[in-house]
């Protein structure tokens, strides 16, 4: 029986520290920024904003009625659960892929704490170009955002390997 150095279950160390670091930015942003916009400019196109999303990405669904609370966090613990049985069939050797699928499941473990203690996601990172805002998101978003990033990469390495 593998044990869980063996598989790639041993990069759910990079998961943990995803939702740390996305937990204590949160925290950072709700203990010292005002609530709402302008917030504070760091540069001519970034600000630092403590705003909330009830949604997902880009606000999907954030202005239904308090469902998407449970539906996205059951989503977020379903992929959990999908990759962590993917991440374990990885061999030791394996690097890539799992640190993208610990990245995603640090990224969905991140946001779900926040829709279950708070029933919204803590957003603080505002890109912006003269007045054209990109939706606020936070460290957890950016980390899904990679991780999905690496699993396409692989699967178009994988693709070129095998033409």
């Amino acid at each position: 029986m593998a044990t869980l150095r063996d598989s790639g279950l041993r990069w759910w160390w990079l998961a943990l520290v995803a939702i740390f670091l996305d937990q204590l930015s949160k925290w950072l942003t709700v203990t010292y920024l005002d609530f709402g916009y302008p917030g504070v400019e760091i540069t001519p196109f970034f600000n630092l904003v403590h705003v909330y999303n009830p949604g997902a990405a880009f606000s999907f669904l954030a202005d239904q009625g308090g469902w998407q609370r449970w539906f996205f966090a059951g989503l977020a613990t379903a992929v959990t659960v999908l990759l962590s049985v993917w991440m374990a069939k990885l061999p030791k050797a394996a690097r890539w892929l799992p640190a993208a699928y610990a990245l995603v499941i640090g990224g969905a473990i991140g946001n779900v704490i926040d829709r279950l203690l708070l029933g919204h996601v803590v957003d603080f990172l505002d890109f912006y170009v003269n007045n054209w805002h990109w939706p606020a998101f936070n460290l957890a978003d950016s980390f899904i955002f990679i991780g999905a990033a690496m699993i396409i990469i692989d699967s178009v390495k994988k693709d070129k390997a095998n033409d």
